[in-house]
């Protein structure tokens, strides 16, 4: 797989990575430990040298799991996390958002200790806290990384303003928000920020949470995306109308919507890098396998037209996540 820079100071990795949260969540918890670490070493067969795993996740046990599959091929692997919340243990849901300099402190320590690993190399503020300046969360980070306990800092859900703050006190590397062709509001003030400033961009949820799987048309009862807005009644119908388009452009391709969606992600420019989640082997091989898909000018204006960036309805997440993001 080819490699992508995140930023300008140093940091490289594959074209495609792989968050991994859902090994340790939903069907993922289901998955024996051995079937876990399968997914992850088989990404690793594929080529993905990226990997994003948070304390939030679980809560804690995914770093234990990410740890332990990827130690043996450490120096060959780039391993994130992130702090940021005030998480209850045993609740999948955090308490609140807590980037106080000693807490960053408390959260780089015993990530280590979970991953099993001396430096943690992208180390992100997961949402960012109102109460605590970025400056301030920005010179904690710059700290820890003068130590040796960090390489890199990045942020996620950041506004345009809030990561020119903190890139003004200690480097941003890589901001991590959600992008794909079923959220587009990236586009409109971040993405060019980060491209003004020398920031990578990861893109997490790069198919709309499983939308541009599928996920739309088989959604079991219980399934949490039924509590987000886009995902409900005449906006679900709508924007599936907006993925049956996309399916025809994919089917005269002979490739996945899903394929065609992270291809598309990868055109938007070579600072960006996808990191698809997933807990199922194949969907893993055919996520890598769309980092070989080049898609042409008259495609990519066919894609543009089936999926406008104005066109998906409904917000993204509920009021108490929404409250979280763009700070």
């Amino acid at each position: 797989m080819k490699m992508r820079r995140l930023g300008s100071q140093g940091l490289e990795v594959s074209a495609m990575g792989l968050g991994c949260m859902n090994l340790s969540l939903g069907s993922g918890m289901a998955m024996s430990e051995a079937e876990r670490i399968a997914v992850i070493d088989r990404a690793v067969g594929l080529g993905v040298t990226l990997f994003d795993t948070a304390e939030m996740y679980g809560p804690f046990t995914n770093e234990v799991l990410v740890g332990k599959a990827l130690r043996p091929i450490r120096e060959k692997v780039t391993i994130c996390t992130k702090f940021g919340f005030d998480i209850v243990p045993g609740e999948t849901r955090p308490m609140g958002v807590n980037s106080h300099p000693a807490h960053i402190r408390e959260v780089c320590d015993a990530s280590l200790k979970r991953l099993g690993i001396e430096i943690i190399d992208l180390f992100y503020q997961h949402r960012v806290d109102p109460d605590v300046p970025m400056e301030e969360v920005a010179g904690a980070v710059g700290e820890l990384v003068r130590e040796g306990k960090v390489r890199w800092f990045g942020l996620s859900e950041a506004s345009a303003a809030s990561i020119r703050r903190a890139h003004c006190v200690h480097p941003v590397s890589a901001l991590q928000t959600e992008y794909s062709l079923f959220t587009r509001e990236p586009e409109a003030s971040v993405l060019p920020t980060c491209r003004e400033l020398g920031i990578g961009f990861v893109a997490y949820s790069p198919l709309g949470r499983g939308f541009l799987g599928g996920a739309g048309k088989a959604l079991a009862e219980q399934d949490f995306r039924h509590n987000l807005p886009r995902w409900q009644g005449e906006a679900l119908e709508r924007n599936l109308g907006l993925y049956d388009q996309l399916a025809a452009i994919a089917a005269s391709k002979q490739k996945t919507v899903a394929q065609i969606s992270l291809a598309w992600l990868l055109h938007q420019g070579g600072d960006i890098v996808p990191i698809p989640g997933t807990t199922n082997l194949g969907r893993l091989e055919e996520n890598a396998a769309a980092a070989q898909i080049a898609l042409s000018e008259p495609d990519l204006v066919a894609i543009e037209a089936a999926m406008p960036a104005d066109a998906v309805i409904g917000e993204r997440y509920d009021p108490r996540g929404a409250a979280l993001l763009g700070r």
